[in-house]
């Protein structure tokens, strides 16, 4: 949202390394979810997974795939399993990639104009305070991990997966609730699929589609609104 309102996507190469790292943020979290095996996990990759039978001629064939067989078995939960564990290696190669962009084009500011005058070395101002904030965040983190891990779990998932039983309600967690939400809006599978796809591969055409010549939003009433309405947008699609 933040590199949105002020304009920091028009560091093309910085703003494009971060959205491939949401795509595979997404789908660590999508694998992970289904490692536990119980009744959200299997009918959740079996719904997901589906989608791509909407691709025209090679759908199919990539569901079976995907599933290593004709339908979500202990194959699939090997697959994921492996993804689940490349992925984060992944991760930190496209988060130090992203990290060098981000260094050499420097960070964005609310106007949205150059502040090399202002600059100030890095370390120790900025490292001291990058170490306190992950230290905030990994302890809380690690703290549920290690001594609460199913706090945060679906009641649902504690059944193991049974295929003969659908849930009466599969929905996914609530980081994927707007997804869902944009699936169901559409009745047509494909165009269900589109719009999905659609929703998170225009986060690469938003610096083609920047034409005014002030980078941030700070001074541009319409855009500001139409920012806030997106917001709206999100949060009720994850309400729904």
């Amino acid at each position: 949202g933040r590199g949105f309102y002020y304009g920091s996507y028009l560091y093309k190469e910085t703003w494009n390394t971060g959205v491939i790292l949401l795509l595979t943020l997404m789908a660590t979290a999508f694998v992970g979810y289904v490692l536990p095996w119980g009744q959200m996990s299997f009918w959740g990759a079996t719904v997901i997974t589906n989608l791509f039978s909407a691709i025209p001629y090679i759908g199919q064939t990539l569901v079976e795939w995907a599933w290593g067989g004709f339908s979500v078995d202990n194959p699939t939960l090997t697959r994921f399993f492996a993804l689940h564990f490349l992925l984060p290696f992944m991760i930190a190669g496209l988060t130090f990639i992203h990290l060098t962009f981000l260094h050499e084009s420097g960070s964005n500011n609310p106007l949205g104009i150059l502040s090399n005058c202002d600059k100030i070395p890095f370390h120790p101002y900025f490292s001291l305070k990058d170490i306190l904030g992950f230290t905030i965040m990994f302890l809380p983190l690690t703290t549920l991990a290690l001594f609460s891990p199913n706090l945060l779990g679906d009641p649902e998932n504690f059944t193991p997966a049974n295929p003969l039983v659908t849930p009466p309600h599969i929905k996914p967690e609530w980081y994927f609730l707007f997804a869902y939400a944009i699936l169901r809006s559409i009745p047509n599978k494909l165009g269900g699929v589109l719009a999905l796809a659609a929703s998170v591969l225009v986060l690469f055409l938003s610096p083609q589609l920047h034409k005014s010549k002030q980078r941030s939003m700070t001074f541009r009433p319409l855009s500001q609104l139409l920012f806030w309405i997106l917001v709206a947008n999100l949060l009720i699609l994850t309400w729904v």
